[in-house]
């Protein structure tokens, strides 16, 4: 009898990885790659710009390697021909084989992305004779669709690399339970609006407010003086002992709910004085408490202009 022709034979099928495989898109200048560089330090095997037709084989010589499962990262996005109109075939067949899958997908805003295009001198992978804004604006309108799929989304106009692969390491990483959880803390001024990825918002205009002190005016929450004055108040201290003890209550019952990402977002009129107290404050208790965490005071990083 004849064999089966080769251009006939289907690929064998070979047991999927027992953990998901993290898939990496999201917007040019978003910061795709320092999420796989974090990936990599933390035990992922990981590729950058796989041609979407090589997935499929890939993952197969994957399984056919290696014994013991291994954990995969890949970034997928605008720069492979073909993605964006063949992902979703590509994904739900492999979904059919049993793998999971888990995207992963990046954004930031535009003024944010146009600063990063800058400073690198990289040019957009579509801009080509149009600009940046231009081909950004083309850009999230062509992954929309794919945005609408994602498991986890992260707005990385409010991390630098290091806090975004700290936040990388902690949800991804084989970590203690408390470490998993990655917090994230924001100081912020009313005036300027409530951060919009705040999962937890904190209201300290109730506080006595610095500002009102001629010495202390010039001065911001990171200054002994300022910290000194928010810290003594009867209000203050009460108010911490409470919360803290609330956060500690609150925070294991996520860990138990398996949330893996908090932003707790603290406010006050103008950003500069209480909220960063208070937020120093938060991270020091956090400090203590084992927890993963970054620190970020938006009122202190020099504000991109439209005008």
């Amino acid at each position: 009898m004849g064999q089966t022709p080769v251009a006939n034979r289907q690929p064998p099928t070979l047991p999927p990885s027992s953990f998901p495989i993290l898939i990496i898109t999201g917007v040019s200048g978003s910061g795709k790659s320092t999420v796989l560089r974090a990936l990599e330090d933390i035990g992922y095997f990981c590729v950058d710009n796989l041609p979407l037709r090589l997935l499929p084989p890939f993952l197969r010589e994957q399984s056919r390697a290696s014994r013991d499962s291994r954990k995969i990262a890949l970034v997928m996005d605008v720069r492979t021909e073909g993605f964006l109109q063949n992902y979703a075939r590509v994904f739900r067949s492999l979904k059919r084989q049993g793998h999971q899958l888990h995207l992963i997908f990046l954004e930031a805003d535009e003024a944010t992305l146009i600063r990063r295009f800058s400073q690198t001198r990289r040019q957009h992978p579509l801009a080509d004779q149009d600009s940046i804004s231009h081909a950004l604006q083309e850009e999230r309108r062509s992954m929309e669709g794919l945005r609408g799929q994602a498991h986890r989304i992260i707005d990385s106009s409010f991390y630098n690399p290091h806090q975004l692969r700290e936040l990388i390491k902690a949800e991804y990483s084989d970590l203690p339970p408390r470490q998993r959880l990655a917090l994230h803390l924001i100081s912020f001024a009313y005036k300027y609006g409530i951060p919009p990825e705040a999962d937890l918002v904190l209201d300290v205009r109730f506080l006595p407010n610095p500002y009102f002190v001629e010495d202390l005016r010039p001065l911001n929450g990171n200054d002994p003086p300022v910290r000194d004055y928010v810290l003594v108040q009867q209000e203050t201290q009460a108010f911490l002992q409470h919360f803290f003890r609330f956060l500690d209550f609150l925070l294991p019952l996520f860990i138990q709910e398996g949330k893996t990402h908090l932003t707790l977002a603290i406010g006050c009129t103008g950003g500069q004085h209480r909220s960063v107290v208070i937020a120093n404050s938060l991270a020091e208790h956090l400090t203590q408490g084992n927890f993963t965490f970054t620190l970020h005071h938006r009122e202190m990083t020099p504000k991109e202009s439209n005008a």
